[in-house]
């Protein structure tokens, strides 16, 4: 991958730049996984919980410790870290566990649970604790990503089609920056503010066919300097200041309103509430062709088909052909669990994933399914 090119387009979205940037890592970790805890009254009954082979007896809390790895230590499905937790004895807020808590794994009735040894602590008044809150693996705020998460989108092709566009940049240019007037036609509406996006790609969904949106980079943000946009016709050449900027502006970049949106402070892994069928890894936005931890992947499914942000899927790969001894004839062998990805934004035919687990090299067209 061209890391150079990639941050010109996107640097908070570049899954090199997330590779290394240890802070942001730890953030989206510790985001994903201490949202776990939240949403463990709403999760519904998925089983017994499946322990490690390997689950230690007693785990030290370390310094840059997520709860995603605390809980991977214990656990072959990470997501249910909160059913770990329940009943804990010894800690009303699982969030609050520090460098140097002793976590200890026990069974009641049967159950695994995880409970935090009462040590190094020093009680100043009930609920109170001597260390520092800034010590605590703490909630990371979405604000913290926010730049990462927001760069790409899907946005339906009668939309990007019937967008206003860049027509020209001031004194010719063909690239524009921070505060360049720009010139622009198109549909316009009552609004002056306009985000500029990029189409990058059309996505098919690989099993029908159907054209899923396009595949959008948040390049900037412009402001129209026209006082009245009601009395614009679609043939009319339109001025405007670019007021943010991400990349660099070109022409044919094209201008969609600005919403306001309301979003969660925190993601709630959780398994999906329904079966996901046929689902695929489709694109991945910077076109890397080997996917990894931390790389983002785009879904052929979305709000159509009820997936919500927060849904936890794990990803197969096919099965290899192998020649049977006997008969001579090739054989497909199973699908092989090969990873975990945690789904954090959802447009209405596709949606945007994270991938939170690799056992092997990832790839375009590996499959989906529950956990």
């Amino acid at each position: 991958m061209n890391a150079s090119k990639w941050t010109a387009i996107c640097s908070a979205a570049n899954p090199y730049f997330l590779r290394n940037n240890r802070f942001l890592r730890r953030c989206i970790g510790c985001l994903l996984a201490l949202a776990l805890t939240a949403g463990a009254a709403a999760a519904p009954s998925q089983g017994p919980l499946r322990l490690n082979p390997d689950a230690p007896d007693t785990y030290i809390v370390q310094a840059g410790d997520t709860l995603w790895d605390i809980s991977a230590l214990f656990l072959s499905d990470p997501w249910r870290w909160p059913d770990l937790w329940q009943g804990n004895p010894h800690l009303d807020n699982p969030h609050l566990i520090y460098p140097g808590d002793q976590l200890n794994l026990f069974w009641a009735d049967g159950v695994p649970y995880v409970a935090r040894a009462a040590q190094h602590e020093v009680k100043l008044s009930p609920a109170m604790r001597a260390s520092p809150l800034a010590l605590a693996i703490p909630p990371i705020p979405r604000d913290e990503i926010e730049p990462f998460l927001r760069q790409h989108r899907v946005v339906e092709t009668s939309l990007i089609e019937g967008a206003s566009y860049i027509l020209a940049g001031d004194s010719g240019r063909l690239l524009s920056g921070l505060g360049d007037r720009v010139y622009a036609k198109g549909r316009w509406g009552g609004t002056r503010r306009f985000r500029l996006v990029r189409p990058l790609d059309t996505l098919y969904d690989p099993q029908t066919g159907e054209s899923l949106g396009v595949l959008v980079v948040d390049v900037g943000e412009v402001m129209m300097e026209q006082a009245d946009p009601a009395s614009l016709t679609e043939d009319d050449a339109v001025k405007l200041r670019v007021t943010e900027m991400r990349s660099e502006i070109r022409i044919g970049d094209r201008l969609l309103p600005v919403v306001d949106t309301v979003v969660d402070p925190v993601f709630q892994p959780k398994a999906p509430a329904i079966t996901i069928d046929d689902a695929t890894m489709i694109a991945v936005p910077g076109g890397v062709t080997q996917i990894g931890v931390l790389d983002i992947v785009v879904l052929n499914r979305g709000e159509r088909e009820s997936l919500q942000v927060g849904d936890v899927l794990v990803i197969d790969q096919a099965g290899q052909l192998a020649k049977d001894p006997v008969t001579g004839k090739s054989v497909l062998l199973p699908e092989v669990r090969a990873g975990v990805l945690i789904v954090f934004s959802v447009f209405e035919r596709a949606s945007f994933g994270l991938v939170l687990e690799a056992t092997r090299p990832l790839s375009v067209g590996d499959t989906l399914r529950n956990p």
